[in-house]
C-alpha cells in the first residue's frame, strides 16, 4: 500500500509500505478520507518522522479484524477517534464514553495512508446519510474538539472570542455562531479572518494590524467577553485571552504550547476568572455531534480544499501556508 512519509523541513512524499496487520482488539480500515490537522505542522516543518506519519483524522471501510474484535464488522463504514479507551467493563471512564480520560488510553496515527489501524473501541459507525467528507469531521477533531470545548461553556455565555483560526479555531467560530453566540475572531492571517466571517463571526480582528485586547475591549464597550478560546498555541495569546475576558469569565485552552507564566492574583483571584483545558473529544459525544449535523450545523463549510492522496505533499504545503480551512485527502475514486 501507499503511505505518506514526513521527511522534515517541509518535505513529504508518498511511499510504499507494508499493509498493517491488526493486533488483538484492532481493525484495519481501507481509507476513504483523511484530514490534515494543525498539530501536524510542527512535525512537517521540523525533523519529520522516521516511520509512519502524523495523520490522526480519517474514515473508511473496515477490511480486517484482529483477534477478539466484536464491536465492528468487515465492510462497515466508520470514522475513528485518534484516542482509544480500553473499553473494559471495569473502566469507569470507558463505561461513560469518556475515552480520553481512560487511564489505559492509547493513541493511533499514520492515517494518511491507503489503510490504517484503529482500536475497535475508537471506531464510530458512519450512517448512510453522512457523506465521507463531512464524516471525517464529525468523527474527528474537525468538529470533535470544538464540540468538546463548547460543553465547558456556561449556558448563559453570549460572547466568545476565538484566538487562532486554524481548523480548530474555525470550528469553534462555526459552532458558537450556529448556537447563537456573538463570536469575535482573532488571527494574523487576512484569509483566515475572511473564512471566519463566512462561518458566522460577528467581528474579526487582524492581530497583525490591531491590538486584540484594545479591539475587543472597544467592541464590548469595556465589558470583555464571556469566554475566550485559545486555539493558536502561542504564549502571547494566552495573556491576551485573560485580558479580554470579563470578571468571572472563562478561558479555554485548545492550543498545545510550552509553559506560560500566569499570576494567580492578577489573572485569577482578583477577577474570579476560570481557565480549563479541552483535549480531543470523547467517543461518547459522537451521537450528539451527529445530531447537530442532522439539525443543520453546516460542518462541511469548514472544508476549503480536497486533494487526491497522490497530491498529499502539495496538500501539506498548501495547508502550511496558513490560508486554508480544513484540507482533506481523498483515496480512490
Amino acid at each position: 500500500m501507499r503511505t505518506l512519509r514526513l521527511d522534515g523541513q517541509g518535505q513529504a512524499r508518498v511511499a510504499e509500505a507494508p499493509e498493517p496487520v491488526p493486533a488483538s482488539g484492532e481493525v484495519r480500515i481501507r481509507t476513504r478520507m483523511s484530514a490534515l490537522c494543525g498539530s501536524e505542522l510542527s512535525t512537517y516543518r521540523g525533523s519529520g518522522l522516521e516511520t509512519g506519519n502524523s495523520g490522526h483524522e480519517a474514515m473508511g471501510v473496515v477490511e480486517a479484524l484482529g483477534p477478539g474484535v466484536t464491536r465492528v464488522q468487515v465492510g462497515q463504514r466508520v470514522g475513528v477517534s485518534a484516542v482509544a479507551g480500553c473499553g473494559r467493563a471495569d473502566c469507569d471512564a470507558c463505561r461513560r464514553g469518556q475515552s480520553t480520560w481512560c487511564p489505559r488510553r492509547r493513541g493511533y496515527g499514520s492515517m494518511h495512508a491507503e489503510a490504517f489501524l484503529a482500536a475497535e473501541t475508537a471506531c464510530l459507525p458512519v450512517p448512510e446519510d453522512l457523506p465521507d467528507a463531512e464524516a471525517v469531521l464529525v468523527t474527528g477533531d474537525g468538529l470533535g474538539v470544538p464540540y468538546h470545548t463548547s460543553l465547558k461553556l456556561d449556558a448563559d455565555t453570549d460572547t466568545v472570542a476565538v484566538f487562532g483560526l486554524g481548523p480548530v479555531g474555525l470550528g469553534s467560530v462555526l459552532l458558537q455562531s450556529y448556537l447563537g453566540r456573538r463570536v469575535i475572531a482573532v488571527d494574523l492571517q487576512t484569509r483566515r479572518l475572511e473564512l471566519a466571517a463566512g462561518l458566522g463571526a460577528a467581528e474579526c480582528v487582524e492581530a497583525a494590524r490591531h491590538d486584540p485586547v484594545e479591539a475587543i475591549n472597544r467592541l464590548t464597550e469595556g465589558r470583555g467577553v464571556d469566554a475566550a478560546v485559545e486555539a493558536a498555541g502561542v504564549p502571547a495569546t494566552v495573556h491576551q485571552c485573560f485580558r479580554v475576558v470579563r470578571n468571572g469569565g472563562l478561558v479555554l485552552f485548545n492550543g498545545e504550547q510550552p509553559r506560560v507564566e500566569l499570576s494567580p492574583s492578577e489573572d485569577f483571584i482578583r477577577r474570579d476568572v476560570r481557565a480549563v483545558g479541552s483535549w480531543f473529544y470523547h467517543v461518547g459525544e459522537f451521537p450528539a455531534m451527529l445530531r447537530l449535523w442532522r439539525e443543520g450545523l453546516p460542518v462541511g463549510r469548514l472544508i476549503t480544499d480536497v486533494l487526491a492522496f497522490d497530491q498529499a505533499p502539495d496538500a501539506l504545503a498548501l495547508f502550511a501556508a496558513g490560508e486554508t480551512g480544513k484540507v482533506l485527502l481523498q483515496y480512490g475514486d
